[in-house]
């Protein structure tokens, strides 16, 4: 264990004070790590025989490049990028606001189911919190929001991209761990939802404490309601097609990140918004994603190698069994390590660090990987919003530079408040986050 937090201490080194990137950080480290644990006596290196560290690292590096099943994360973020240029956040927002903005703090509820119904597309927080900023701050601040109410509104609503699916940060957990990700797609679509709900309590007692920060406003007829609806049908095709074909088995995850990239091409076809620039522009974002997103997973793999060499999994089990707690307590205690993490770590590189770590140990406590994996995303989340690094925060300032980041994470207190809430629910009461895989699958 003692090798395995020297690595770690080296780690943090790299990132926090010199600043260098999680990807190359972790596979130096874990590189190095993996070669001191085959024998690297420092004093007599070039004399050593590299060959074993060399070995490990370029299979990780080849492996990982010829995964069939990592095909899944460039063609989920294909298709989050069209559908971002396709327009289809302006009218998920118009039918949700069509609904729900006549009422107290409603253009914040409209921005909240919005944001639910864009990530079912888009699959990444930070991408729904920067779209949907463009789009809904606009008529909340026309109203007289609050930009405290409206932006964390957004933040809030923008974290929901990681949980509900397709998301791609479910899908590196699901390589991770080797659990099945049709399972973690079904598992997360239930906290997905509970957390719009909680986020939109969240927002009836902003307003309930300050009636001003969230106006009622326009109310809206029925015929021109359900001539709002008319403009999402798109996404919701798109989703029933690609989540109910992964869920009823008529194709793998892989397969459906195909279908919903070739849908959504379509679909920005189809509405007239792709021209050469704007598909030029996708593919190229699409590209650099990946391939940040795949460094990333690349430089974890070799983390991790170096931490299983080490023996440190085995010695945390060590560990817990002599202290003699119950497993329930390991878990929340694991909870805590994730919160304090958060307000310094980025979301998906704080997942890669400690996943490798704690799965074998919740693994050999006898709990559901499905279960501890949608519990790790929505701790992730809450690290999206916590301070003093919530990504969502800090993206909503960089699109919004008339907002403080401080005005941001004041409003967004409830949220954060709910997150709590919802995190306390699915630790408990795990057939909540387990009911529909444990339905179709098990």
């Amino acid at each position: 264990m003692t090798v395995a937090l020297i690595g770690f201490a080296i780690l943090l080194i790299l990132i926090v004070i010199l600043r260098i990137p999680i990807a190359f950080s972790m596979a130096i480290v874990g590189f190095f790590g993996f070669a001191y644990m085959q024998g690297l006596n420092f004093d007599t290196y070039t004399d050593f025989n590299w060959n074993s560290a060399l070995s490990m690292a370029a299979k990780r590096v080849i492996n990982t490049a010829q995964e069939y099943s990592l095909s899944v994360i460039p063609l989920f973020i294909l298709m989050g990028n069209l559908v971002t240029k396709s327009g289809l956040s302006h009218q998920l927002y118009r039918a949700s606001n069509a609904f729900l903005g006549h009422m107290q703090g409603g253009l914040s509820m409209a921005t909240v189911v919005a944001c639910g119904g864009f990530s079912a597309i888009c699959g990444s927080s930070l991408a729904t919190s920067a779209t949907m900023a463009k789009v809904a701050m606009p008529p909340m601040r026309k109203y007289g929001y609050a930009d405290s109410l409206a932006t964390a509104s957004i933040a809030a609503g923008g974290t929901l991209g990681i949980l509900i699916p397709p998301s791609v940060i479910l899908v590196i957990y699901g390589l991770l761990t080797e659990t099945s990700i049709r399972e973690l797609f079904a598992a997360g679509f239930i906290p997905g939802f509970i957390g719009i709900l909680l986020y939109l309590c969240a927002v009836r007692f902003a307003v309930w404490r300050n009636p001003e920060d969230g106006p009622c406003g326009e109310r809206l007829s029925w015929p021109e309601r359900i001539q709002a609806l008319q403009g999402v049908w798109g996404v919701l095709i798109l989703f029933s097609v690609v989540m109910g074909g992964i869920y009823l088995g008529v194709f793998t995850p892989t397969e459906a990140a195909g279908i919903g990239a070739g849908g959504a091409f379509v679909i920005a076809l189809y509405r007239r918004s792709l021209t050469l620039a704007n598909l030029f522009d996708i593919l190229t974002d699409t590209a650099r994603t990946s391939a940040m997103l795949f460094g990333v997973l690349i430089g974890a793999l070799i983390f991790s190698n170096f931490i299983n060499r080490a023996g440190l999994p085995g010695d945390l089990l060590t560990l817990v069994q002599s202290v003699d707690v119950s497993p329930m307590v390991v878990i929340f205690f694991i909870l805590g390590i994730y919160i304090v993490l958060g307000m310094v770590f980025e979301s998906l590189s704080m997942m890669l660090l400690t996943v490798p770590i704690f799965f074998p140990l919740v693994q050999s406590l006898g709990f559901d990987l499905v279960w501890f994996g949608i519990v790790v995303v929505v701790v992730t989340e809450i690290s999206l919003i916590t301070p003093p690094v919530g990504m969502n925060v800090f993206v909503l300032s960089a699109v919004l530079r008339d907002v403080k980041a401080s005005t941001i994470f004041k409003g967004v207190t409830p949220f954060w408040c709910a997150d709590i809430i919802r995190l306390i629910l699915i630790t408990l009461i795990a057939p909540i986050s387990l009911f529909l895989p444990e339905l179709l699958y098990r």
